[in-house]
């Protein structure tokens, strides 16, 4: 059986350049250590959140988190899609993303999803220096979600995450999912996104 620590190795990514170490060794497990998240480390991952920067400084980013075995995870849970509540049961913790719409003057704040962004990100490269593995999910209900925790009306959830310390099982999961976690990684080249000086049309942009 492949080893937690062997996994991790061969998840590094092989970058055409060289890049911080902490983006390299970063990736997205199924199964994580049977370990509560410490309450230091969480207040750690929020600090790296709350330190992002954001349009006028709105800092519309707002989570909602939960730990195993509570109500609240279990709610989260029932949210997710059909594929991500098979594996996302491993997670010693489940949070919910959501942005705030509007700005502070009540106007339409186009750049409050790429704030929430730049806010996970933040809290990703801090879970990595600290052996924190996060797992985002698109796939979940977020009308339920909104109803279940009476979200506000220009509030709008985004994602889920599931949290966990490095190091979990194989054997927890599907075969499926097995071979999935051992699957290499890929990323499309440079030039079909950095573009010099005009906008290059690629074969994504033609289908």
């Amino acid at each position: 059986m492949t080893s937690p620590e062997q996994i991790q190795l061969e998840n590094i990514a092989e970058s055409d350049y060289e890049i911080f170490a902490l983006l390299k060794q970063r990736y997205s497990p199924r199964t994580f250590k049977d370990v509560r998240i410490k309450k230091q480390h969480l207040n750690q991952l929020f600090e790296a959140a709350r330190w992002s920067p954001s349009s006028n400084n709105i800092q519309p980013w707002r989570f909602i988190y939960a730990e195993k075995n509570s109500e609240a995870y279990e709610k989260i849970i029932s949210c997710l899609s059909d594929f991500n509540k098979e594996w996302a049961v491993n997670a010693p913790l489940l949070m919910l993303t959501a942005y705030h719409e509007k700005t502070n003057d009540h106007q339409d704040n186009f750049h409050a999803l790429h704030d929430l962004g730049f806010a996970v990100g933040n809290m990703t490269t801090q879970a990595q220096y600290m052996g924190i593995a996060l797992h985002q999910m698109a796939g979940l209900d977020w009308k339920k979600i909104e109803k279940i925790f009476n979200i506000p009306e220009d509030y709008h959830i985004s994602t889920a995450i599931a949290l966990g310390y490095y190091g979990g099982e194989l054997n927890k999961l599907s075969p499926e999912l097995q071979k999935a976690e051992l699957q290499e990684r890929q990323r499309i080249d440079q030039s079909q996104f950095a573009f010099m000086d005009e906008w290059k049309a690629i074969k994504h942009d033609e289908d």
